[in-house]
């Protein structure tokens, strides 16, 4: 992803797709890893360091630590990112620490293999020894390591029908504790007796580490007996032996009263909120005045967009709750319920950036004043390769002309096929970080 140059800001009644996608990237930048990473560094220890960590951020993060650690320190260990995640090694930046790739959001076999690795290493430390841990979203399906009883392909269901399901993240992540042996605090009781320092990027709702990539290295205050009831919620099977573990309490997580986490320490060195207010910023710098109206947004994707869509008609009908011209930003996690497919009829693509702007290019109904931004802060809506979508006063009648009915995109899930279909999709290619959702709507 290319860098933004605050110098030139696009002027927003003259160009004001350009303007949302520059303080789009404005956001972006100010969650990569390199500029919050060094006041969390503690010292070296008297011992050796291992770094170990999951997540699309994952690539990035190494890097920092790399330029950022004592050249003449010891440093090693094993990270684990995405499929074409890892970003171009700054020249003269020597490589210190192994990062391996896997899949996401269905976890795969690279993602287990890298997981029982970063297990072993942990074997053999003392107190002398420090482990820094780099987490950030993602990490729940890179980092799979299922519970006795489950198969690797037994958790790759499961995850995909959580993630069809509309749960949101903190109950998917609940149930993935639960079917670890890696996350939900193990990792971090694997470390012992060594310090464990976490560095973490949110990309949750409310920035709980313990939900950040199912929390691997934080102690974890859900129960076998939650994870139960969401699995039961959303009708999701698990092998009868798993099931009976789960009503035992077997599956248990460490909790926070367990002495394994004393002296530990955990450091959010980016945050959604962080990313809106660094955009808010930008959007003033160039004479528009910014609101945040939340970073912690969930539920239907698709109901979201209409909410934001009645709120810009308001601020564009009446100047109420905000005056014009003006960005309302937001952030979260917003979730989508995969539709049943009708006999014959093609499968949907995308993700939830895309199905917010279906749902908002609904309710605007073709606003000529409100432009609009929806987009993944990692550069992938879902498991396309966009980022997200643009919405303007013309998008209803430019899709209408390209053969595109809303309401049968909206059926199909199939977002992807909508905003591709009228050149307003915005890809930018991995962005190596991850904050979660952005939103943001122009009204002029």
């Amino acid at each position: 992803m290319t860098s933004s140059n605050p110098q030139q800001i696009p002027d927003p009644r003259g160009a004001p797709r350009e303007f949302l996608e520059h303080i789009y990237r404005v956001a972006v930048e100010r969650a990569l890893p390199l500029a919050s990473m060094g006041p969390c560094l503690p010292r070296p220890p008297r011992g050796r360091t291992l770094v170990l960590g999951a997540g699309k951020a994952g690539g990035s993060m190494v890097q920092a630590l790399e330029a950022l650690w004592p050249a003449d320190a010891e440093l090693s260990g094993l990270v684990v990112t995405r499929y074409g995640h890892v970003p171009p090694r700054p020249e003269g930046l020597a490589q210190r620490i192994e990062v391996v790739e896997a899949a996401h959001p269905v976890p795969d076999e690279a993602g287990m293999k890298a997981a029982e690795r970063i297990l072993a290493l942990t074997k053999g430390l003392t107190a002398d020894d420090l482990v820094l841990c780099l987490i950030s979203g993602g990490g729940s399906a890179l980092l799979t390591l299922p519970a006795e009883g489950l198969t690797l392909a037994d958790k790759q269901r499961i995850n995909k029908q959580l993630l069809e399901s509309g749960a949101h993240i903190g109950e998917m992540n609940c149930v993935r504790k639960h079917l670890s042996r890696i996350k939900g605090g193990r990792l971090a009781a694997a470390c012992a007796p060594a310090q464990v320092v976490t560095l973490t990027i949110s990309d949750v709702p409310g920035d709980d580490p313990a939900v950040i990539a199912s929390g691997p290295t934080v102690p974890d205050a859900t129960t076998c007996a939650d994870a139960l009831a969401i699995l039961d919620r959303y009708r999701i099977e698990v092998p009868p032996s798993v099931r009976a573990q789960l009503e035992s309490g077997a599956l248990e997580t460490p909790k926070p009263s367990d002495p394994v986490f004393t002296g530990h320490a955990t450091h959010l060195i980016a945050t959604p909120q962080q990313s809106l207010e660094a955009a808010a910023a930008a959007a003033r710098a160039a004479g528009i005045e910014a609101h945040i109206l939340s970073d912690e947004m969930e539920g239907e994707s698709r109901e979201v967009g209409k909410v934001h869509g009645a709120l810009a008609r308001s601020v564009s009908l009446r100047g109420a709750p905000f005056a014009r011209p003006c960005v309302i930003l937001s952030g979260g996690e917003t979730t989508v319920t995969i539709r049943p497919r009708q006999p014959g009829q093609a499968k949907g693509r995308g993700g939830r950036a895309g199905e917010f702007c279906l749902g908002l290019a609904g309710a605007l109904a073709a606003r000529e004043d409100v432009w609009a931004l929806a987009a993944d802060t990692d550069g992938i809506d879902g498991v396309e390769d966009n980022a997200g979508a643009f919405v303007a006063p013309d998008t209803l009648r430019r899709a209408e002309a390209a053969g595109c009915k809303l309401a049968d995109h909206l059926d199909r899930n199939d977002a992807y096929g909508y905003f591709d279909a009228i050149g307003d999709l915005l890809v930018t290619g991995p962005t190596h970080t991850n904050v979660n959702d952005f939103r943001a709507l122009l009204i002029l």
